[in-house]
């Protein structure tokens, strides 16, 4: 009893200190909401450090911009590749700039010890070990508390889908690493595909392309920077067109070439593709019951490789259902999880526990 009542009252302490946070930990980017006052971080998740003693310099877009442009003594990297943590220093690293920035505060009124409650959107389809990695980074770096989510689940309730009805509702949400694929109903995920193909695949299929077709070496910013601008996964009337600078793989040298619309989206297809056919293999294991749900709602796009021009109109047509993207489809797994500090019963019901304390 002592230890509960101890418990219970560092708790209510540092709860007077800090925010709870929401945190969605992308691949491509992280998003930081707090409770009562919306998403308040939407950076990069890159971080620069230097090689030898692992001092961290620059955290989220001043990192990205490090991005292959740096000497031989820093690092600029991406400590989440495909979903999970590829480097758990530079996670822990990561989420305690995030941490400590959302509560800076001036030393002389309030002390600054931020011990805050977060929850965290993770790919449906990691493994214990690496549900695991991401609660011990979120701890590592000042969380009393980390709760797990998985993706879909939190996607499906910032997108506004009726998660607790026996309605079934299928979400899809295309992150930079992972495309999240699931049925939900009742609180639960009832079928699911986390496929590692997503916005960085789309990224790394504009380089190939330039490399096989024009012989020009790209990064991957700039890939990703034409994906945007000129992108599309639909055929359209607008054939539109971008200069792409790079360098010569023959001669060495720096080359400008023109790419159009066309050309990408050809390059694209074979990503696009791979996500459509998780799509339909949800679709075809999910329990029959659920299919007029479906076809009633539509199919519910998320995340931001969901904002490709033409995916929603390339999905329809594949599927024979409707289509429709969640309002701001980016921030959908962030408001999502924080939607579930106002309902602590649906937490429990949907946090991922798998072991994890």
């Amino acid at each position: 009893m002592k230890l509960d009542y101890w418990i219970i009252m560092l708790d209510f302490f540092f709860g007077l200190f800090s925010h709870d946070l929401a945190i969605d930990l992308g691949t491509a980017n992280t998003l930081v909401a707090i409770k009562g006052k919306g998403i308040v971080i939407r950076e990069p998740s890159v971080v620069a450090r230097h090689r030898k003693t692992k001092k961290v310099l620059a955290v989220g877009s001043e990192a990205k911009r490090m991005l292959g442009k740096t000497p031989q003594s820093i690092e600029a990297l991406r400590p989440l590749r495909r979903g999970v943590i590829s480097d758990f220093d530079a996670t822990e690293a990561m989420l305690a700039h995030y941490i400590k920035l959302v509560h800076e505060r001036p030393q002389k009124y309030l002390p600054n010890i931020p011990r805050p409650k977060v929850i965290i959107g993770i790919p449906s389809g990691v493994t214990e070990v690496e549900r695991r990695a991401v609660q011990e980074a979120a701890l590592d770096a000042g969380a009393r508390l980390a709760y797990l989510i998985e993706e879909p689940m939190a996607a499906a309730i910032g997108a506004g889908l009726p998660v607790q009805e026996s309605k079934g509702s299928l979400i899809v949400d295309i992150g930079g690493g992972t495309s999240e694929i699931a049925v939900i109903s009742l609180g639960g995920i009832v079928v699911n595909r986390s496929i590692r193909v997503a916005g960085d695949a789309m990224d790394q299929a504009v380089v190939t392309f330039a490399r096989l077709k024009h012989a020009l070496l790209i990064g991957e910013q700039t890939a990703e920077d034409v994906k945007i601008s000129i992108g599309s996964a639909f055929m359209t009337d607008d054939n539109k067109q971008t200069v792409v600078r790079g360098r010569d793989l023959e001669a060495g040298l720096p080359k400008s070439i023109k790419f159009n619309a066309t050309e990408i989206r050809e390059a694209l297809a074979d990503v696009v593709n791979q996500i459509i056919a998780g799509v339909k293999e949800v679709i075809e294991e999910t329990p029959p019951e659920f299919i007029g749900d479906i076809m009633e709602q539509g199919v519910t796009l998320a995340g931001g490789g969901s904002q490709l021009s033409g995916i929603d109109k390339l999905i329809a047509q594949e599927v024979k259902m409707p289509v429709w993207r969640a309002e701001d489809p980016q921030t959908a797994v962030v408001r999502g999880a924080l939607k579930l500090f106002e309902n602590e019963e649906l937490l429990q019901r949907v946090r991922v526990t798998g072991g994890l304390k």
